[in-house]
């Protein structure tokens, strides 16, 4: 099972005791994701999946998590949705890690990305900004510019299994990001840039299609209060770049005709992208960097190469303004 913790048959009945779900018909390991064990079950009452928290993820900061997909869903926004419990309860105890059964989503995640799949799932972006945009929780992005220097510390020298000299670089591109890089929003006094809750990890893998149609999106767990536009240049990495490492401006144009076609962006949000992207292009190779070095034993998810990102890094540095990504405005 391409899965961190395994639970057994007793195990999982016993938590299913706690439910109103019926009796265990299936049980199958979810190859996707590195954060978290996951697994699909079969009931008596349908399909769910059952997710196991892993020792990254702060068993504290899973109410945010849970509340917000809750919130979405009631909101409209296609996502699953926890499972409370015969006690009300969302979050549970098996196999020693905590966890949560969510509701089953419909559809696939694309593996040939299109201009369609790009507007797609923009315009779903913006709808989760507004969603969430009167979501009580609070919870900052522990991985935005801070946590990125704890990242290129924690890799230290072994960066250089991976690349010559990479700590040096990563600590020059950091130094350069730091220094223009906007503060947290919500500081006293600030005016910043639109900001709410942002997903923060929209990879074609957290979002399904029906045909060329958006389904829903899932995998919460890097969700956080942070600049909309922060998002909006994680879809850009994460979307619009071919095999070859080149950008598609064609995605990215629809990327973003798709986000403004129910979120007009403001100009200091345009004017702010590719800051944002080059950003968003260094805590992906940091992460993917540091998963890399420290690889679980036994576990069977493979790493992401980090060097994917390494060469989204570099196309960013040499973009002179928005219009990189395909957007027009006039000046």
């Amino acid at each position: 099972m391409a899965v961190y913790t395994e639970i057994n048959e007793d195990q999982l009945c016993a938590l299913l005791a706690e439910y109103d779900l019926g009796m265990l018909l299936s049980c199958k390991g979810i190859a996707e994701g590195v954060e978290n064990s996951n697994y699909m079950l079969g009931t008596e009452k349908g399909n769910y999946f059952l997710t196991l928290y892993e020792k990254r993820v702060n068993k504290e900061e899973l109410p945010y998590f849970l509340g917000l997909m809750d919130h979405l869903a009631q909101k409209g926004l296609p996502c699953p949705t926890p499972v409370h419990g015969r006690d009300g309860q969302i979050l549970r105890e098996v196999a020693g890690r905590p966890c949560a059964i969510i509701s089953f989503l419909n559809g696939v995640s694309p593996k040939r990305l299109t201009p369609k799949h790009c507007f797609e799932v923009g315009a779903a972006t913006a709808r989760l900004h507004i969603a969430g945009a009167d979501f009580p929780g609070q919870r900052a992005n522990a991985l935005s510019i801070d946590g990125w220097k704890s990242l290129i510390d924690a890799c230290g020298p072994r960066a250089s299994k991976v690349r010559a000299g990479l700590e040096t670089e990563l600590m020059r591109e950091w130094d350069s990001l730091r220094a223009t890089w906007p503060e947290q929003p919500g500081r006293q006094g600030e005016r910043p840039l639109p900001h709410g809750v942002i997903h923060a990890d929209l990879f074609p893998d957290n979002i399904f299609f029906i045909g060329d149609d958006f389904s829903g999106m899932f995998d919460f767990y890097f969700a956080c209060n942070d600049y909309y536009a922060y998002d909006l240049a994680v879809l850009l990495n994460a979307w619009c770049f071919e095999a070859d490492g080149a950008f598609n401006v064609t995605k990215g144009r629809a990327l973003i005709s798709g986000y403004e076609s129910i979120r007009p962006l403001t100009d200091g949000e345009v004017h702010s992208l590719p800051l944002f992207a080059r950003g968003a292009a260094l805590r992906f190779l940091l992460t993917r960097l540091y998963d890399w070095l420290n690889q679980v034993p036994g576990a069977l998810v493979r790493p992401k190469d980090p060097m994917e990102y390494w060469q989204k890094l570099n196309f960013h540095r040499l973009v002179l303004g928005p219009s990189a990504y395909g957007i027009e405005r006039s000046s």
